[in-house]
């Protein structure tokens, strides 16, 4: 098993999911677009606020506005919000749990999964800040589009300026190293992997990587053994909360020879304000040689 966290997979599964999935209405179709609103405007002083997803509560504990926090996704690990209350997952949140707490604002991170009842509480006169989360710009987008709804922009461009900082360093510091063949594992059985259009497969490339599943054809693709095969990586992120076939992928001709590492945090795994800190982490497990001479 993994050394991390032992519950960051079934949201991160429960997302991966929702992205598949595809469905119609306001929700979805705001997962292709920037931050949207549902229902009534949030008012000008915001100071009850439910978050659906660990990343967004992140992006309002970064803000320093965790004050204005009241309820949490059952996922929330951070140890700000251990103390608050449950509102439900990803996929599944309450209607009823999150509208007993009279939020002044709703953060969401939308998908197909949660379409009906985060429209339902637009519609019972709670307003609803929809927050794509699919690249690294929408959570760019996502930083400001939170900064100006708690009043804290200055807060939200410190943050953004400082993700846009580290990704220009590591990428200087890349062009002086071996570009590794990244194959990202979310899961093995079945093997599903960052492909194209995943914030993971950005930061491969920003880490001086080439993403082997770029070819994927979706940003969560489910990839055949035959395809891992004729990969070559020459580095197998491993990102799964579970080992369950992991074993079969590991003994495949062209990733038994590759190096395997395990992502020693959730930085990479949640698309919020420690993106930063993901890459910095993604650049020494692509680039042990690089570590230690200067380089990030």
């Amino acid at each position: 098993m993994n050394t991390t966290s032992s519950s960051r997979f079934p949201v991160l599964l429960a997302t991966v999911l929702c992205l598949l999935a595809g469905s119609a209405g306001a929700a979805a179709k705001a997962t292709t677009g920037g931050p949207q609103t549902l229902g009534p405007p949030a008012p000008s002083k915001v100071r009850r606020v439910v978050t659906l997803a660990p990343s967004l509560s992140e992006m309002v504990l970064a803000l320093g506005a965790g004050s204005t926090l009241v309820g949490v996704s059952r996922f929330d690990e951070a140890k700000e919000v251990a103390k608050l209350p449950r509102v439900g997952g990803f996929t599944d949140p309450s209607v009823e749990a999150v509208v007993a707490l009279k939020p002044d604002l709703i953060l969401v991170q939308p998908g197909p999964g949660n379409q009906r009842p985060v429209e339902k509480m637009a519609e019972l006169g709670v307003p609803v800040l929809l927050l794509p989360l699919h690249t690294v710009p929408d959570v760019l987008a996502a930083m400001r589009a939170v900064g100006q709804a708690l009043g804290r922009e200055k807060e939200a461009e410190a943050v953004v300026s400082g993700i846009e900082a580290t990704r220009a360093r590591i990428r200087e510091a890349a062009k002086k190293l071996p570009t590794p063949r990244v194959l990202f594992v979310y899961g093995f059985e079945p093997l599903v992997v960052a492909g194209p259009g995943s914030f993971a497969d950005e930061l491969i490339r920003d880490a001086g990587g080439i993403n082997v599943a770029a070819d994927g054809g979706s940003a969560y693709p489910v990839y055949s053994m035959e395809r891992a095969v004729r990969s070559r990586a020459s580095v197998v992120v491993d990102a799964a909360d579970v080992d369950v076939g992991k074993d079969k992928v590991r003994a495949l001709p062209g990733l038994s020879g590759a190096r395997w590492v395990d992502v020693p945090s959730l930085s990479l795994l949640q698309p919020g304000p420690s993106l930063g800190r993901g890459l910095e982490e993604l650049f020494r497990l692509l680039h042990p040689e690089g570590t230690g001479k200067g380089t990030p």
